[in-house]
């Protein structure tokens, strides 16, 4: 690791002037000696000394000038909230201002960088295709890139990280005097009590009902969001993938498996390296993916909710980043364009792999049939199997009810970034399962995972909720990778279409990615089921607009899996 050279100076509430008159608050962390630095710029929706200070302190010591700034209308910046509208491609262009301002002070060479994920990584992204003269390179940790996809999944809202996030940033923002505005003490008052009782909130039906979140500065987000629950015009100018050919800087892309932005790191990656604006910039697009979950101090860690995964995913973010940086914003040849272009860490290996491009070549997507079971068990709904061979004759298919009042409960994804692996035995007797006989040699999987259900269901809409699990020799269900898909969406996520009761439809699941070893003497272990609660809000099943209903109807979901309508997963399986 280099060491800290430089004592630093911090100047606050530096206002940053863009185009539109608004003046921008940031913090200025710089070496104390005179002199022209590069600049890495952070562009945050928090707290800035709380959010920028650790990762500013430790480029200032090493020769950076480090500005963390707030978007426009948080804190003491000015404006009015638009959720990153004013970071992407709009008559305001905060971040291209921000990031070209810091260019031309006199402490600066001319060279930017912007840095760290969640928002800040989502700022980036916003500002890569606006192509600021001064940008030089970007290093986007778990950063969104689509804010549709953002809101919902397979058009699905993600209403426990959205309700208890939005909830918790007002709350805290309301908390600060100095940026509340007035009159808001009984704003205060409501929400706190709301956060108390954020369960009954997850359960409030309509959806598009919170009186918590009324009538309070940012609220508005959230039902605006609501507003608009199919991908379209509204979420378009925050869309990075329809952006990709203007994006013309270096990215270094860092996820993790178990990462809530897992999805955006990869498409990102995939669409720039494919259709940049210049050959440079194609080739100096870089991707990483460790087995961690969101946020900064869980990058590098090895353990991960029930999984240890070794030595090798132990990880510092900060003197990996340092010598991107030192490269691009500071010409030191140090070999960071030497390595791999894409790097993924294995799990049941527990090792890193290194690949020339995503997806890997190296790969044969493969379909894993559903098979018939022995039937309902205390474990499982119907006991089914799993195999590489299809159906070659009638299988019955398997049948369960959806309650929407009787959810499936969520085992990841309540409290934060919660979505590490978990064992899922305590919830299997109430799904769908098909099981593979124990491997007799090593299975590696590494790349996109799919799953494709023929299936029908009595009622107009529903969900589909499908899980991959890696079954041990000790019984443990843990899992690996899912997704979930509204059967309305299940051609278009612009073009909803309701089902005919009773007809039998294909659902592909947009289950992500993963790269695990299933090792010899485990099993692999698919869950169906039709409900994920809260992490996703509840299909009530009519068929009804959405977020306005406030009953729902118990849905029967069946999946066919017979020589006509075989229903399978599909494997990305490395070859030997």
């Amino acid at each position: 690791m280099s060491e800290p050279v430089h004592e630093i100076e911090v100047e606050q509430h530096v206002k940053v002037p863009v185009r539109d008159g608004t003046r921008l608050d940031a913090t200025v962390w710089r070496p104390r000696a005179p002199g022209a630095y590069p600049v890495i710029v952070e562009r945050v929706a928090f707290e800035l000394m709380q959010r920028c200070g650790k990762n500013a302190d430790y480029f200032a010591q090493r020769g950076y000038v480090f500005v963390g700034q707030n978007v426009r209308s948080v804190y003491a910046s000015e404006g009015e909230y638009e959720f990153g509208r004013d970071d992407a491609w709009g008559a305001n262009r905060d971040g291209y201002d921000t990031v070209e301002w810091a260019g031309t002070q006199e402490w600066s060479n001319g060279k930017v960088g912007m840095l760290d994920g969640s928002n800040s990584g989502f700022t980036q992204y916003m500002v890569a295709p606006t192509r600021p003269p001064h940008l030089t390179a970007l290093f986007v940790r778990e950063g969104s890139a689509d804010v549709y996809p953002m809101w919902f999944r397979g058009g699905a809202f993600k209403l426990s990280f959205w309700l208890g996030a939005i909830m918790r940033h007002i709350f805290q923002d309301l908390l600060r005097s100095e940026t509340a505005p007035p009159g808001m003490e009984k704003a205060r008052a409501r929400l706190e009590k709301a956060i108390e009782e954020e369960k009954f909130w997850k359960r409030h039906l309509p959806l598009k009902s919170c009186p918590p979140l009324e009538d309070i500065p940012y609220g508005r987000l959230y039902f605006e969001a609501l507003n608009h629950p199919e991908d379209g015009p509204f979420w378009w100018p925050l869309s990075l993938s329809l952006k990709y050919a203007e994006v013309d800087v270096p990215i270094f892309h860092l996820g993790g498996w178990f990462d809530l932005g897992l999805a955006d790191a990869l498409r990102s990656f995939q669409g720039i390296a494919a259709h940049g604006r210049t050959a440079h910039c194609r080739q100096s697009q870089r991707l990483l993916i460790g087995p961690w979950i969101h946020g900064p101090g869980n990058v590098g860690k090895r353990v991960v909710g029930e999984m240890d995964f070794g030595v090798e995913a132990e990880f510092d973010l900060n003197a990996f980043r340092l010598r991107w940086y030192d490269h691009w914003l500071k010409g030191i040849d140090n070999g960071v364009m030497d390595g791999p272009i894409v790097r993924v860490f294995l799990m049941g290996e527990n090792r890193w792999v290194d690949l020339k491009a995503w997806p890997p070549e190296e790969v044969a997507y493969t379909p894993l049939y559903f098979r018939e079971g022995t039937g309902r068990t205390e474990a499982s709904l119907n006991n089914g199997t799993l195999a590489f061979a299809p159906p070659d004759a009638a299988e019955r298919p398997d049948s369960f009810t959806c309650d929407p009042e009787d959810p499936m409960p969520s085992l990841v994804g309540t409290q934060g970034f919660d979505y590490e692996p978990h064992d899922y035995r305590s919830l299997e007797g109430r799904m769908l399962t098909y099981t593979s006989a124990p491997l007799e040699q090593d299975l590696v999987v590494i790349g996109p995972v799919k799953a494709v259900l023929y299936g029908l269901s009595s009622a107009p809409d529903t969900d589909w909720v499908v899980r991959l699990c890696d079954v041990w020799p000790d019984g443990r269900s843990l899992s690996v990778c899912d997704g979930i898909l509204r059967a309305r969406y299940r051609d278009s996520l612009e073009r909803p279409a309701l089902m005919v009761p009773g007809q039998i439809y294909r659902f592909e699941v947009d289950m992500w990615a993963t790269a695990q070893v299933f090792k010899a003497g485990h099993r692999l272990r698919v869950e169906v089921t039709s409900s994920d609660f809260p992490r996703y809000d509840r299909n009530l099943n009519t068929g009804g607009p959405f977020g306005e209903e406030v009953r729902g109807q118990v849905a029967v979901n069946t999946v066919f899996h017979d020589a006509m309508r075989a229903s399978h997963l599909v494997l990305p399986v490395m070859k030997n």
